[in-house]
Parts: C-alpha cells; sequence; structure tokens
C-alpha cells in the first residue's frame, strides 16, 4: 500500500519518457508543494530541460530520504494505472492535466506547510528561509532602498538593494525605463545601473524592507536550529 502518483509531461507521457513514481505523498498537496519548491528556487522545467527532472528528484528525494520513496524510469515501466493518485501531468511547474486519478483530490497539509517542511529537508546552504515568509509585491510599486530576494544561477536566492531607478535608455537591447535596479554587479566606474542583470524585470518580487530585516533574520535562525 502507499500513496502513490507518476509526475511527468505531456510528451514523455504520449511518446514512452521518463517519469518521476512516488510511492508515498502523491496526493495533490504534496505534488503541487514539490513543484512550487522548484518554481520558486527558479530552477529549469522538465519540459524545457533535463535538469529539471534532476532537480525536482533532487527535492523529493531530500524530503523523504531513505531509499524506496521515489524512482525514475520510462512510462511503460512505471505504475501509471496505480489505484491512488494516478498520473500528474505537469506544463513548467504546473499541474496541467490528470490520468488514472482514482483518489479523491488530497488536501490535508497546507502549501505553506509543506514548503516549510520541504525547505527543512534540503541542506542548509540550499534553504530558502526568509524567502518564504517574506512579502510579495507588484514589482512597480519597490522603491530606492527596498530590500529584494533575487534567485541566483544555482538555485540560491539572495538578498539585495533597490538603488535606483532605471533611465529611458537601453541597457543590453532592454529598455529600461521606470524599472528598478539593485546593488548585484557593480561595474568597474562602481556603477550597477549598466547591467541588465541588476533589474528586477518579473512583474513581482519578493520584498523584505529594513525593519522587517531583524524578523527574517530570526527566522533563518529558526531554520538553522
Amino acid at each position: 500500500m502507499g500513496n502513490r502518483a507518476v509526475i511527468t509531461t505531456k510528451e514523455n507521457f504520449e511518446n514512452n519518457g521518463i517519469g518521476i513514481y512516488l510511492h508515498w505523498n502523491g496526493g495533490f498537496d504534496s505534488v503541487s508543494a514539490f513543484l512550487k519548491y522548484c518554481e520558486l528556487k527558479g530552477y529549469r522545467t522538465p519540459d524545457t530541460d533535463s535538469y529539471g527532472f534532476a532537480r525536482l528528484c533532487q527535492v523529493i528525494g531530500n524530503f523523504f530520504g531513505g531509499t524506496i520513496s521515489i524512482g525514475i524510469n520510462t512510462i511503460d515501466k512505471l505504475d501509471c494505472n496505480n489505484g491512488n493518485n494516478g498520473v500528474y501531468i505537469i506544463e513548467g511547474w504546473e499541474i496541467v492535466d490528470r490520468k488514472y486519478q482514482r483518489y479523491a483530490e488530497q488536501m490535508n497539509h497546507s502549501m505553506e506547510d509543506m514548503l516549510m517542511a520541504i525547505d527543512n529537508a534540503m541542506p542548509k546552504s540550499e534553504q530558502l528561509g526568509g524567502y518564504l515568509k517574506a512579502k510579495e509585491i507588484p514589482t512597480s510599486k519597490l522603491t530606492v532602498g527596498d530590500i529584494v530576494f533575487v534567485n541566483g544561477y544555482d538555485g540560491e536566492v539572495l538578498k539585495y538593494k533597490v538603488i535606483g531607478i532605471g533611465e529611458d535608455e537601453f541597457v543590453n537591447g532592454t529598455k529600461v525605463y521606470g524599472i528598478p535596479y539593485v546593488d548585484k554587479y557593480k561595474d568597474q566606474n562602481g556603477n550597477y545601473n549598466h547591467n541588465i542583470n541588476n533589474y528586477i524585470r518579473t512583474e513581482t518580487v519578493k520584498i523584505t524592507t529594513e525593519i522587517e530585516e531583524n524578523f527574517i533574520e530570526d527566522f533563518d535562525d529558526d531554520i538553522e536550529k
């Protein structure tokens, strides 16, 4: 017995590609949280890059521990019609379809609680920490002095300060008028506004003000204990 599920993409399901098998925690509340955590980490997605499947396995494996709770194989060798949660078809980090679902949708765990549990199971150096508790606002509402969380290339999330708002000019081919930028990469003249990677170009951003920093640091300390 278990709470089984398979996670795969539409292309893989239709063409006998790879999928991830879960023996436990195959309910919607758990699977959607695993996917959301990968999205928050900024990982590349399984439908666009093979690293996406690897990172999803990494996150789920860290959560379970042990040796028999997660597997990976081609679809024809996985227990897709498993009598439990069936198959989750994902696009990006979203569930877009279900196959062979038998169980009623499970919502026993809140997204916040699951994300916290997943984060606690990650290596300390890879935890999201205070990012999970930070407030998300429209990027257009940022002002100079705000502290924002920015995803790195390896899934690390770091804090940077907004130090300016883009002027009516192009930076690396992108018009940056009105776009906030942070103190991430400094050029040889000590400026930050000439590197497009310093600009916050997402529609929303996680933020913590100077006043909230003590709360965030306390939260991070609690995770480390």
